[in-house]
């Protein structure tokens, strides 16, 4: 069984599917794209403003589980041009802490967003914290 997240304070679209579900010792976040949460606009035009804002939406979610972003052990991640990746990483390195979470990105066309993330968090630790 599954237990649905959900926070006002994270995006909200009319699309079928949850922010976030725990199942078990995971939370599961849906992926989550650079737009301001009460507008649903995309915040910036940089890759930069856009992977923070990513990543801020979903320290919302995990923080409306109890969590923080400590606590994410995989991160995937679509970014829409190739010559984005490194201000990608470069706002990543900056916000996640070490030991970084295993991590898949890849390039595909998202529409008007340069970037969407989604993460696994495991909840009984916390990163580089011993169990």
């Amino acid at each position: 069984m599954s237990q649905q997240i959900h926070t006002s304070d994270a995006p909200e679209f009319p699309l079928p599917f949850s922010q976030a579900l725990r199942a078990g010792d995971f939370v599961y976040v849906s992926g989550q794209v650079g737009v301001d949460p009460k507008t649903r606009q995309v915040v910036g035009h940089t890759i930069e403003e856009q992977t923070e804002q990513c990543l801020r939406n979903i320290e919302t979610i995990l923080k409306a589980a109890n969590l923080t972003l400590d606590h994410v052990v995989k991160t995937n991640a679509i970014v829409s041009h190739l010559e984005d990746f490194p201000g990608y990483n470069q706002t990543y390195e900056k916000i996640m802490n070490r030991p970084f979470p295993a991590r898949t990105s890849v390039q595909s066309g998202i529409g008007d967003y340069l970037v969407e993330i989604d993460v696994i968090a495991y909840v009984r630790s916390v990163r580089g914290e011993a169990e």
